[in-house]
């Protein structure tokens, strides 16, 4: 008869732990948080600006190759390419001027790490070692 400890260990995976020799832990605040996880807000600046721009270029080059007899049309096309090639310049330009705000952030959150050797500045914070519950002091 098999004991109940002996089949927990039969079906219990088998551990194994690569240990590091420097762990570094960077506080956040929930704001920053937000900011990793979205992601850069302004990078729906850059797929629009592709997107009008590819399709502006698009009608650009109909407007070379064809013949088109409508003034209608005609005008319909140049405003197309006009102004996709304008609203999508813009918004290349709004995007690359604003595109660093994640990485700014983790350059932020960096930042508050000492350089190694140099004590730990004292802001109002506690910097006493996390010790988990339960160990000796």
């Amino acid at each position: 008869m098999t004991s109940p400890n002996q089949v927990q260990t039969e079906f219990a995976p088998a551990i194994r732990r690569a240990r590091l020799d420097n762990l570094t832990i960077y506080e956040i605040s929930e704001g920053e948080l937000n900011t990793i996880e979205k992601g850069s807000p302004d990078s729906i600046y850059l797929t629009i600006s592709v997107a009008l721009i590819a399709s502006a270029l698009s009608f650009l080059g109909s407007l070379v190759l064809t013949e088109i007899k409508s003034n209608t049309v005609l005008f319909l096309f140049i405003a197309i390419v006009v102004v996709g090639l304008v609203v999508g310049i813009i918004l290349l330009i709004l995007w690359k001027r604003s595109s660093n705000s994640v990485a700014e952030c983790v350059a932020t959150i960096r930042r508050r790490l000492p350089p190694e050797g140099e004590p730990a500045r004292s802001n109002g914070t506690d910097t006493q070692p996390i010790i988990a519950p339960g160990a000796a002091r």
